[in-house]
C-alpha cells in the first residue's frame, strides 16, 4: 500500500508533507505534489501535516478521488522534481498563508 495525494492539493502545494517525509518520496508537478508509490514506506508522517487534508492511504481514498491513485502512480518521477522541504515547493494559486505553518 502507499499514500496518495488527492484533489485538495491541486493548486495549493503547501509542502508540509515533503518536509516530514523520511524517504523523500514527494515530487512536484505543475498543479500538485505527487507521492512515488515505489518509494513510499506507509509511515503516515505526511497525512496529518497536510493543511488541506489531501493525503490518504490508498485503501481509504474515496470513490470520487480514485482517479488520483492512478495520477500519482503514473506521474513522471525524476530527481529534478523531487521535493524534501517546503521551501523547495512552488505554491499554487490556491495557497493560503493562514493554513501554512
Amino acid at each position: 500500500m502507499t499514500y496518495v495525494v488527492t484533489e485538495a492539493c491541486v493548486n495549493c502545494k503547501y509542502g508540509d508533507c515533503a518536509e516530514v517525509c523520511p524517504v523523500e518520496c514527494f515530487y512536484e508537478g505543475e498543479d500538485m505534489l505527487y507521492i512515488n508509490p515505489d518509494e513510499c514506506i506507509d509511515c503516515d508522517a505526511c497525512a496529518p501535516v497536510c493543511p488541506v487534508d489531501a493525503i490518504f492511504p490508498e485503501d481509504e481514498v474515496t470513490d470520487d478521488q480514485k482517479e488520483y491513485i492512478e495520477k500519482n502512480a503514473n506521474f513522471e518521477f525524476d530527481e529534478e522534481k523531487r521535493r524534501n522541504s517546503k521551501e523547495d515547493v512552488t505554491h499554487g494559486s490556491d495557497w493560503d498563508a493562514s493554513k501554512a505553518e
